[in-house]
């Protein structure tokens, strides 16, 4: 079988497909290069998937780049060529620095996922006799569940075995959850979805987490339109694959 010419001038609707996915999308990079020559029905496919939920959903132009720089940067992902460029459109769509630095600092805290989950199945398979669940807060104790509610008005499972098993670690884990005056970073609103959107997404699928922050989500006034919006953003991640393969499947083809 011949193989096609991947490096001959773009066709008339060549052209047209790569100028609509820009106009679209707001970049275009080596991969979608790639798809346009090797298949540019998929990328024509992928560019109405992808594409959908920004076009329809509620949420602004910024806060969409927020998220996904909060995928590309978080710690089960690690995309550097999305984070930068995501980080930019988020910036010239209106984020500030410190909104960024506010998202990278919630990607930080992803990592306690496996310690409010740990936590909960060692006090399962220890037992409740293990657990001074019934005993009295200290003063100390107390003031720090208070900080903790104050902030999210709630209290979840893993915080009240967490308070109880190590205070100390449990403060420092407040220092690092509650952030400091919102100023320019990220309202309280924002906050909330980009924490459902790191454990909703299937590289870091967290279903406590996903019921916890919908739930705070919904508190702080979010629609439902808004929360789908960030589910359906979740699952964009899956085309890194092609990402990373169609540049070094152009490179072996040519």
């Amino acid at each position: 079988m011949e193989r096609a010419d991947l490096t001959a001038p773009l066709t008339p609707e060549q052209e047209a497909l790569k100028q609509e996915y820009v106009a679209a999308r707001g970049y275009w990079r080596d991969w979608t290069e790639g798809l346009l020559r090797i298949n540019p029905e998929f990328l024509s496919c992928y560019a109405r998937y992808g594409g959908y939920p920004a076009a329809h959903g509620p949420l602004s132009p910024a806060m969409c780049e927020l998220i996904y720089v909060a995928l590309d940067a978080s710690a089960t992902h690690l995309f550097a060529q999305g984070l930068e460029l995501h980080m930019g459109l988020a910036l010239q769509r209106g984020a500030t620095p410190r909104q960024v630095m506010d998202v990278l600092q919630l990607c930080t805290a992803q990592g306690l996922a496996g310690v409010n989950v740990g936590v909960q199945i060692l006090a399962e398979e220890l037992g409740d006799t293990a657990f001074p669940a019934v005993a009295a807060l200290s003063p100390e104790q107390t003031a720090a569940k208070a900080r903790y509610v104050a902030r999210f008005d709630d209290w979840p499972a893993h915080c009240d075995l967490l308070l109880r098993l190590d205070p100390g670690y449990f403060a420092v884990m407040c220092d690092l959850l509650i952030r400091g005056e919102a100023g320019d970073g990220l309202d309280e609103r924002s906050d909330a979805l980009i924490r459902l959107a790191l454990d909703a997404c299937f590289t870091g699928m967290n279903p406590d987490g996903i019921r916890l922050h919908i739930r705070r989500a919904l508190r702080l006034g979010a629609s439902r339109q808004d929360i789908l919006q960030v589910l359906q953003m979740t699952a964009h991640l899956g085309v890194h694959a092609c990402s990373l393969g169609v540049p070094l499947l152009m490179k072996l083809a040519t």
